[in-house]
């Protein structure tokens, strides 16, 4: 480690779904601890993950801590902090996955750790434990409403080195989206994003690219009114703000290499028109950050991939890219 942050103050990696490639990523990512600029600690059961790295043969020592002692383990051992819920298998494991995020965003509101980085889980094998949220983001959001002072709006924004960008709306069905865009939401959502990419990014005049929502953006209200009565207004406003904003732009022609160059973020109407573009450019590189919190969180752009857990074959380098880019931003 480079020593660019206080070593004193890892960062707090979730464990994830038990039974996705979570466990074995967090293995994996401490074998690979040299390239990492800052320690990290694991909210996780630590049988668990001694089982499964005796299971794929890694040579990965596992030592129970406190946050505190974390920095000085990490060298030796992976640093895991107990969770109260241990995992067995059964369908009761959903109460240590969401204790595991509570516990990790408690740390860093107590000064224990640097920022949250998160493991994939499986949301609907969380709502029969009172897990109420669509995803990450919106849990993360909730607590940070509970925890700190002021109205949080988390965002998420897919960041990697070729393409970073911001779904307006969610985990909503694409029917919804039409009637869930609004002016408030664009430009609430574009404050937030250029804040944070200028205090967080260092990006000192971040530059936005928002897309229209229909094909052609619209083509002059021949393909919907959306882009005339919500974006462009929208866009104006922002941009008598002060801010670098254009659009809107037609979502199948603003990806391509020359268009990026012209933009440091895009804001895209739903989920897939911003997702599949960044999936297919830097799938392994990509990194889910949310944006408009007052702590630093990220997490690997894919999912659980039971399919594949437990083998020893999942590719570590989006949490990889996940803990080098919360070393990054986090005070």
């Amino acid at each position: 480690m480079d020593g660019a942050h206080d070593p004193r103050r890892p960062l707090a990696l979730s464990i994830g779904d038990p039974a996705g490639i979570g466990p074995e990523l967090a293995l994996k990512a401490w074998l690979l601890r040299k390239a990492l600029p800052q320690s990290f600690l694991v909210l996780a059961d630590p049988a668990q993950l001694r089982a499964l790295a005796a299971d794929l043969g890694w040579n990965v020592p596992i030592e129970e801590t406190a946050p505190a002692g974390a920095a000085a383990v990490f060298a030796r051992a992976l640093p895991v902090v107990p969770l109260q819920h241990r995992f067995d298998g059964t369908s009761a494991d959903a109460a240590g996955v969401i204790e595991a995020i509570e516990r990790a965003v408690e740390l860093v509101h107590q000064g224990e750790a640097s920022g949250v980085v998160t493991n994939p889980i499986a949301k609907d094998r969380l709502y029969a434990h009172g897990f109420a949220f669509p995803g990450h983001t919106e849990f993360l959001g909730d607590l940070a409403n509970k925890g700190w002072p002021g109205a949080h709006q988390p965002v998420m924004l897919i960041w990697s080195p070729t393409l970073a960008v911001v779904p307006l709306t969610i985990h909503v069905p694409l029917k919804e989206v039409p009637r869930l865009l609004s002016q408030d939401l664009i430009v609430k959502t574009a404050r937030i994003v250029a804040r944070d990419l200028k205090a967080r990014f260092g990006i000192v005049r971040p530059r936005l690219a928002i897309s229209g929502l229909n094909p052609h953006a619209g083509e002059g209200g021949s393909m919907g009114r959306e882009e005339i009565e919500t974006i462009i207004p929208s866009i104006a406003h922002l941009r008598a703000e002060g801010l670098d904003v254009r659009g809107p732009l037609p979502a199948d022609t603003m990806f391509h290499a020359a268009a990026r160059a012209r933009y440091d973020v895009a804001l895209c109407m739903y989920h897939d028109q911003a997702l599949i573009p960044v999936k297919t450019l830097a799938f392994d590189e990509g990194v889910n950050v949310t944006l408009g919190l007052p702590f630093v969180r990220t997490s690997p752009d894919h999912g659980t991939a039971f399919d594949i857990a437990g083998k020893g074959i999942a590719n570590p380098a989006s949490l990889m890219a996940a803990l080098a880019l919360a070393a990054r931003l986090a005070p």
